[in-house]
């Protein structure tokens, strides 16, 4: 039987996502700890932060900036100690969504036209159409996303998304369903499809009791479904892999556009990787347990 590992959960941060993460941290020690693992919460900032001794592995709870772009990352391996979640290249390149958006189109992985857009470089990319997605390219969980419908709108609709810091992408709103496909080590799981009731997924439908509906499995024809899968698995090849992720989609009338991978999802016990495992039979607690468990073995730790 295996003994109880001393994990330590690191949520909250600095990131405009720290209450998304202290939901996700929470979540996560309640299930470790139900399987008997001796949890320690860790509210971490850059550079300032203490782990027991007996710390097995850390488990990053961790959404946005310093949690996601690779920083935690190189903070934890400085100091030996193995944690969940890609490695400090992957997470700062899937990080990026203009960085990242390079690496889906050298990969082969369809994603929609876009450009890059700064405080220098502020002219209208009129030859997009309408409407247009406006993204802060180093954000996460829609934190700052604007949707231009008239070009009226364009000087203070960039300005609001430049000033979450960084340069912005824009692309087109591309009608049609959104979705989400969970990878764990190497392996595709049941995709979820997100149907806001109004508008787009944006922060409020992610984070509104009600504001939004999923379906999982997805219902797609065997042939979409099986290209969606091989996407999302060569989209994670793209930014350089990791034992798990998960890969945004939209799906066209006859496209499938990739929007970016998360390489720390949202892990309370109803997001969406958390529902594509339950569907592939893995309880919340059994993937919590698994993760710290590919930390543990990936990381040079033997698991006993």
């Amino acid at each position: 039987m295996k003994k109880p590992w001393n994990i330590v959960v690191m949520r909250g941060g600095p990131s405009e996502e720290r209450a998304v993460s202290l939901n996700s941290g929470q979540a996560v020690i309640e299930a470790l700890k139900s399987l008997g693992h001796v949890v320690t919460d860790v509210d971490p900032r850059p550079g300032d932060w203490k782990l027991p001794e007996t710390t097995d592995a850390v488990f990053l709870a961790l959404h946005g900036t310093y949690g996601e772009d690779g920083t935690i990352q190189r903070e934890l391996e400085a100091v030996g100690v193995p944690y969940t979640g890609c490695g400090p290249e992957t997470s700062a390149l899937a990080f990026d969504k203009a960085r990242s958006k390079a690496a889906f189109e050298a990969g082969g992985v369809p994603t929609a036209p876009y450009v890059i857009c700064g405080q220098e470089e502020r002219e209208a990319p009129t030859h997009l159409g309408l409407p247009l997605v406006i993204k802060p390219a180093r954000q996460g969980s829609s934190v700052g996303i604007e949707m231009l419908r008239d070009w009226s709108d364009w000087p203070g609709q960039l300005d609001r998304a430049l000033a979450f810091g960084g340069d912005v992408v824009i692309e087109p709103f591309i009608e049609g369903r959104e979705i989400t496909v969970g990878v764990l080590e190497g392996e595709a799981l049941p995709i979820v499809e997100v149907c806001p009731k109004q508008g787009f997924y944006d922060y409020h439908h992610k984070y509104t009791a009600g504001a939004t509906e999923y379906v999982c499995p997805a219902l797609f024809p065997d042939s979409v479904r099986i290209g969606i899968e091989q996407a999302a698995l060569a989209a994670m090849a793209a930014v350089g892999g990791g034992m798990y992720a998960r890969v945004d989609f939209m799906v066209g009338e006859d496209t499938i556009y990739a929007l970016e991978v998360n390489t720390l999802p949202g892990m309370t016990a109803t997001s969406l990787l958390p529902k594509a495992a339950a569907a592939k039979g893995i309880s919340f607690p059994e993937l919590c347990e698994r993760l710290v468990g590919l930390a543990l073995a990936g990381r040079g730790q033997p698991i006993t």
